[in-house]
């Protein structure tokens, strides 16, 4: 597995991560020891990067990424994240409203730590601007944490270009995690793209895939199960589904003269954006794990990219992404 580094902070993780929500939230219900044997498997792979949040179950996420990863604690790298408020002993859950406060951080950190069974949180996210608290008092706060060696990188999570400066002026921020993929580029032209780069900030794109329609895989006959957040999803629909079958064709038209899929397509072409560039699609599957990584030995040329850039601009989704 090729190695990258998250902008100029030094952080080295594989050059594709693995999101691990799905195994345990936002889905069907899995089996524990079938996800953390996956788990297993993508460090035998030379995956080293790893996606949580205290918020997906909640806590359920970190404590299987937590116990899975246990073994390989010096080999590999954790993200996780801050940033919802707390319903009494149920914890955060989205939708209960935001809470960044410097105190509510520090509780986070301390409970993360022992969920995931480690010394320090290696990347620490806010998971989505509080616009209650300054994004000062955040980044301070984090940086206090770092400063006791309970936190080793700062990250931000979908943050507009303004609140990365701002933050980034109090405590470097090593990280964005944010929505970006083939067909979502907003951050190509709302400048939070070029502030990372000026700033050496590394990306980190969720939901590369596309939530799985990029795969190729789904169809106007697709169902999805209530727990499934995509049954709730207007890039799901039956409609919105068959329109959009077009970014699949153009997929598979550059798939079929790389001798890939276009779920390879996808995430090659997200890695050949930056160098600095780390996505983290998850899965629940093997053989899906080993074709997501396929994805990194394919080189998409200069014409390649154009033929994309140039195709897409002539495409207009349909359906907003939430």
């Amino acid at each position: 597995m090729q190695k990258r580094q998250l902008g100029k902070s030094g952080l080295e993780v594989s050059a594709l991560g693995l999101g691990c929500m799905r195994m345990s939230f936002g889905d069907t219900p899995t089996d524990k020891q079938e996800m953390i044997d996956l788990l297993h498997k993508a460090v035998d792979r030379g995956i080293t990067f790893f996606d949580t949040a205290e918020v997906y179950g909640p806590f359920t996420n970190e404590e299987l990424v937590g116990e899975a990863l246990e073994p390989f604690k010096e080999e590999v790298i954790i993200a996780t994240k801050f940033g919802f408020k707390h319903d009494g002993d149920k914890g955060p859950a989205p939708g209960t409203g935001l809470d960044s406060r410097p105190e509510q951080i520090r509780r986070v950190a301390e409970a993360s730590l022992k969920r995931l069974r480690v010394e320090a949180i290696d990347l620490f996210y806010q998971h989505r601007p509080d616009p209650d608290v300054p994004i000062e008092d955040v980044a301070g706060a984090v940086k206090d944490l770092i400063r006791e060696g309970k936190v080793k990188h700062f990250g931000l999570s979908e943050s507009p270009a303004d609140l990365i400066r701002r933050a980034h002026a109090v405590q470097p921020v090593t990280a964005l995690q944010s929505e970006y993929s083939i067909w979502w580029t907003a951050i190509e032209e709302n400048d939070v793209l070029a502030t990372c780069e000026e700033l050496g900030i590394g990306l980190v794109p969720y939901s590369p895939l596309g939530r799985g329609y990029l795969t190729g895989k789904v169809d106007e006959n697709t169902t999805y199960h209530s727990s499934d957040i995509r049954s709730r999803n207007p890039r799901f629909t039956p409609e919105a589904i068959k329109a959009n079958r077009v970014v699949i064709e153009l997929l598979k038209r550059i798939a079929a003269d790389k001798n890939g899929t276009p779920a390879q397509i996808a995430l090659a072409w997200l890695l050949a954006q930056k160098t600095w560039v780390v996505p983290i699609p998850g899965t629940r599957k093997l053989h899906r794990l080993d074709e997501n990584i396929g994805a990194v030995d394919i080189e998409l040329t200069s014409d390649d990219l154009s033929e994309i850039k140039n195709a897409m601009a002539n495409i207009t989704v349909v359906g907003d992404r939430y």
